[in-house]
């Protein structure tokens, strides 16, 4: 999984910007985790990528900082810790990239207004006949 990352049609990140780091992954796991460099790091310098335009650096910038950068330890294997690495990084871009849809405001239904009155007039009912017992005499 060294190659380029492409998130998008127009969007793509080189290899040559990503930065890759295997380390000792912790916890258990005996001799084999002690040995074994399957921890993945991979970091992506978003301020300094000559291979982004200004807005799509920009919207990034605003949402992860200056840096993104992605751990990934769940495995024992390194290969496959790897490829989880480049995936939540192209997911956690093409999220950011995606555009936020503006919300239209709407009006309440003529039914979800008869509704709430009904349910409050119920309700009123219902504490109406939990007031102190009057008993006779």
């Amino acid at each position: 999984m060294d190659g380029d990352l492409t998130i998008s049609n127009s969007v793509t990140v080189p290899a040559n910007e990503l930065v890759w780091r295997t380390t000792a992954s912790g916890g258990p796991g005996g001799q084999h985790a002690n040995r074994a460099n399957t921890r993945v790091e991979l970091v992506f310098e978003i301020e300094t990528s000559p291979s982004l335009t200004d807005g799509v650096r920009q919207r990034l910038a605003d949402r992860f900082g200056p840096r993104l950068r992605v751990v990934v330890d769940e495995t024992r294997s390194q290969h496959r810790n790897r490829e989880l690495a480049a995936e939540r990084m192209r997911d956690q871009i093409a999220e950011a990239l995606r555009p936020v849809r503006k919300r239209r405001p709407t009006k309440p239904t003529r039914g979800s207004k008869e509704r709430r009155i009904t349910a409050k007039k119920q309700r009123s009912q219902t504490k109406q006949g939990r007031g102190r017992y009057r008993g006779d005499g």
